[in-house]
Parts: structure tokens; sequence; C-alpha cells
């Protein structure tokens, strides 16, 4: 055979090679349909499940609300109660149907596979004891609190607060806030993140094989991979009640930073994420759906940075205006977000946006006077140095993040 058909023939069988993979439809990507609301079925029935995200939501809401009702009846905080309430232990809630879940806060709190777990390294069991010790400490605080003292410099107490009474610690942070706040991140948006959105824990095992195959878990109508995702999404989700216009914890301030003009795309941008990182689930579609765990890592981690600035210039005006344990309020409310910021989870690195060091860092700075935040003529240039190395980090000003438009 000569050059000349030599050649032809290398086109030719070059040509069928291209052809036959063009034909292989396992190679392209399946064609299917993202829904216009969080709706997925199989069989006419839901494949949804995420009640035991509903449930530790609600949870943390009846653990502030102990807080509150305590300290506006003027009744001490009991440490204990809220300590069963975290372990879920004893029948601590009024919710019968919460004693009786099997769920509990404490064993969710910095448990991520990506960040605890011995196998990835990102944390260790000394930071996690340490967290759940923390929390703990703050159901000591609100008894500190709760015992008919007025907050002052250096004494826990309580502060009207219009119509209510708020509980401070010696420090001026309000536990309740620190509680709450803390949770959102050192529970809730860790398990999101660097748990069920993890690739380590969505194709463990042989997840991915059965997702494929649509081999679903005993007595379910679902795969462990599209539970995973589900669960993920009910921790930020799993409590709306869009009727009555009630929305908790994450779902809350997704909204509260979308209805500020410079971050008005968030709200609906994590939602379409969700919605279609679960579809491509179905589809088997795993290249699209780690494409929405990265949007989702990083629309979710802005909304603690646009808050914790926020927080921090909102604590910063009063300072001036209400002079003292007001602003407190604010200010622990960002201090809880600034904690949550330890885990986030950065696409393309498996990391914080802020090393834990880093972070404590900043929450030492804010309690760093004599009296923590007591230290009212110091504390301005602190609350200004943290916004601005916040938002800096996440590409946002401080004006755009302090204001509401």
């Amino acid at each position: 055979m000569n050059k000349t058909k030599q050649f032809l023939a290398l086109v030719a069988f070059s040509s069928f090679l291209i052809s036959c993979s063009n034909d292989d439809s396992s190679s392209a990507t399946p064609e299917y349909t993202v829904p216009a609301t969080y709706t997925f079925e199989r069989n006419n029935a839901t494949s949804i499940d995420f009640s035991g995200q509903t449930t530790r939501i609600a949870m943390l809401q009846a653990m502030g609300d102990y807080y509150k009702t305590q300290a506006n009846a003027g009744v001490a905080i009991d440490a204990s109660a809220l300590s069963n309430m975290y372990s879920n232990t004893g029948n601590p809630f009024l919710d019968t149907n919460l004693n009786t879940s099997g769920k509990q806060l404490k064993d969710k709190t910095a448990a991520s596979v990506d960040y605890f777990s011995l196998l990835y390294g990102g944390g260790t069991t000394a930071e996690q004891v340490s967290v759940r010790s923390f929390f703990e400490n703050q159901f000591t605080e609100g008894n500190n609190a709760s015992q008919g003292n007025n907050a002052s410099a250096g004494v826990a107490g309580k502060y009207i607060d219009g119509s209510s009474n708020r509980l401070f610690a010696a420090n001026g942070l309000e536990p309740q806030q620190v509680l709450l706040k803390g949770m959102m991140g050192a529970s809730f948006m860790d398990q999101i993140v660097n748990n069920y959105l993890s690739v380590n824990k969505l194709d463990a095992g042989s997840n991915k094989i059965d997702n494929t195959n649509k081999v679903l878990e005993a007595g379910k109508n679902f795969t462990t991979m599209e539970h995973n995702w589900d669960e993920a999404y009910g921790y930020i989700y799993g409590a709306d009640d869009a009727t009555n216009n009630v929305y908790r914890f994450w779902s809350s301030y997704i909204n509260q930073v979308n209805a500020d003009t410079d971050f008005n795309t968030l709200k609906a941008d994590i939602d379409l994420a969700f919605r279609k990182g679960r579809a491509a689930i179905v589809a088997n579609d795993y290249t699209t759906r780690d494409a929405q765990i990265a949007i989702i890592k990083e629309k979710l981690a802005l909304v603690p940075a646009v808050r914790a600035v926020y927080y921090l210039q909102e604590g910063k005006e009063k300072l001036v205006t209400d002079n003292g344990a007001k602003a407190f309020h604010a200010l622990s409310e960002g201090y809880g977000f600034i904690m949550s910021l330890r885990y986030t989870n950065k696409p393309g690195t498996n990391n914080p946006y802020f090393t834990k060091a880093e972070v404590d860092t900043m929450l030492n700075s804010l309690l760093s006077g004599p009296n923590g935040l007591w230290d009212i003529d110091n504390l301005s240039p602190k609350l200004d140095a943290i916004s601005t190395q916040i938002a800096t980090k996440f590409g946002f000003t401080v004006a755009q993040a302090a204001t509401v438009d």
C-alpha cells in the first residue's frame, strides 16, 4: 500500500472511531429537567426526606426560646435543662415528638466527614470536644446572668431591651445569641458543606454505583446519595413555612442578605443549585452535581460573612446611641457569625475561608478589653478592623454589608 492509500485508510479508521465515540451515549451529558421547586418523586411518591434536619432546627429553636422565656419571666436559667436539650436526654422538650425523635444536636456539632473525621484530618477530636464544651458553657453563662443582677462591666446580668429582658455574660456577650448563631455554623453549616455535600460522603462505599443503578435504601424511596443531598437541603429549608412567612436560621438569613440589592441573587442562586444538583443526581450526572456543590459552598459562606459585618457595624452604631448593653445584642450575633466562618468550605480547597486560628484571633480581639465588650472606648477600631478583614476576604465592601437597601 502506498503512502497516499495508507493516509486515506488512517483517516477513514479515525473517522470510524470518532463516529463510534459520538454514538456512545454513555459519554454524553444526559438530558433532564430541573424542577421549578424542590420536588422529586419516584413511583408517584416523594423521594425526599429531611425530617431529621427539621427536628434539629426545632430543637435549636426550642433552646433559644427557653432563654427568652426564662429571662422575660425573671426565672433563673437551668443550665442542666439546656444541657439535656443539647443531648436530648431525659425528655427535656415541651414537644414530645422531639423527645422521642432519637435525634440530638450535640452529636452533630463539629462532626462532619471532611473537617472532623480521622480519615480526612480537617479537624481534631480535641477541637470537637472544645467546641461542644464551649456551647455547654453558654448554658452556665445563661444561668449566671439570670440571678437578678443588672448587666454591667464585669457583671453578668439582665438588660431591659424594650419589652424584653436580655441576659449578658460578664464580658458582654449574650449567651442565647452566641448559642444560636454559633450552632448555625458548628452544626448546621458544618453538616451542610463539610458532610452531606462532601464527595467523601456522597460517594462513600458503593453510593455512586447504587445511585447509578437506582438501588434504594431498604424500605425507602430514595438512594443514599439522594438522601444525603436532601439532608443538606433540610439544614437550610427544613423548617420553612412560606404560607405563614416562617423561615428559620440559615433560610431566614439568606432572605435577609438577599434583601440587600448588593446580594440580591443569592437566594435564587442557592435554590437553583440545590434543585439542579438533586436533578443531576437522579440523572447520574455527577459532573453537574459537583458544580452545584461548589456554587452552594461559595454562596452559603457569603451569608455569615455579610451578616457578621452587618452586626459588627450595627453594634458600633449602637455603642454611640445606646452606650452599652443594647449594642451587645448585635455584637453577640456578629460574634456567632464569625464563629460560623470556621465551618465554611471554599470550593476547590476543602478548607474554610478563614482558618480556626484566624477565627479565634478575630473573636479574641473582640473581647480583648479588660471587661470584654464593655471596653467601649476601644471597641470601635476593632469592629472596623474585623469587618474589613472579612469583607476583603469575600470581595465585598463594609458599606455593602452594613446596610440593607
